[in-house]
């Protein structure tokens, strides 16, 4: 079964890090360029970054720019998602997703709407809250 699997996620304080990861089971993601994206309650989809598939590029949204850092570990099949200085505006909840053989189609997706359609597999989200 080809799944995404993050994981990661929970409480920090505004300030505070955490770091998520995504990872893949049933295929290799080195084929694949791995994005980010988030879910506010009451708010759309949005995204987040994109890593290609040798990770010697990234895309990141204006909001989190200086804040979070994409990577990823091909021998591990996982993507990372390194989230620092987080704010109450991060509470969400993050999901990966394949963005095929580049992160081409991320770009669109910094506007909402995303066009989850565009993406193959995604995985079931984790929760990230910013609270003190």
């Amino acid at each position: 079964q080809l799944q995404l699997v993050e994981s990661g996620g929970g409480l920090v304080q505004p300030g505070g890090s955490l770091r998520l990861s995504c990872a893949a089971s049933g295929f290799t993601l080195d084929v694949y360029a791995i994005a980010w994206f988030r879910q506010a309650p009451g708010k759309e989809r949005e995204g987040v970054s994109c890593v290609s598939r040798s990770g010697d590029s990234t895309i990141y949204a204006d909001s989190v720019k200086g804040r979070f850092t994409i990577s990823r570990n091909n021998a591990k099949n996982t993507v990372y998602l390194q989230m620092n200085s987080l704010k109450p505006e991060d509470t969400a909840v993050y999901y990966c997703a394949v963005s095929g053989p580049s992160c081409t189609r991320f770009r669109a997706s910094l506007r909402p709407p995303v066009g989850e359609e565009n993406y193959d597999y995604w995985g079931q989200g984790t929760q990230v809250t910013v609270s003190s």
